[in-house]
């Protein structure tokens, strides 16, 4: 059985598309429950046989899911696909897709009810 953490609480959670796996979320998400709300990652299993020649047998892999949908999709990065991302978030080159105070307030306060 999977389980999905926060950095602060941790508790049993399966995705159905990737059996078994630790999901992590962003310590900033609620901590009691863990609420459904944000972009989760695990470390997946190693390539094999994947479909892209940039993805040999062997490259380390990570998961990315929507923890608001046990049956969500599962997309399968390479650590250097997502180290390339999360360089470019960092960059500020995804500022402008970030929600406003506003949108914050508002999810905040579907999330309370």
């Amino acid at each position: 059985m999977g389980s999905i953490s926060n950095g602060h609480a941790t508790k049993a959670f399966e995705n159905l598309n990737a059996l078994g796996l630790d999901w992590r979320k962003s310590s900033r998400t609620d901590l009691d429950p863990i609420l459904k709300d944000c972009v989760i990652v695990a470390e997946a299993p190693d390539a094999k046989d994947h479909p892209h020649f940039s993805i040999p047998d062997g490259t380390r892999m990570v998961a990315l899911s929507d923890d608001k949908d046990e049956a969500s999709a599962v997309l399968y990065f390479s650590r250097a696909e997502l180290t390339k991302f999360a360089e470019g978030i960092k960059d500020g080159e995804f500022d402008d897709l970030m929600a406003t105070d506003a949108e914050m307030e508002q999810a905040a306060a579907v999330a309370a009810v």
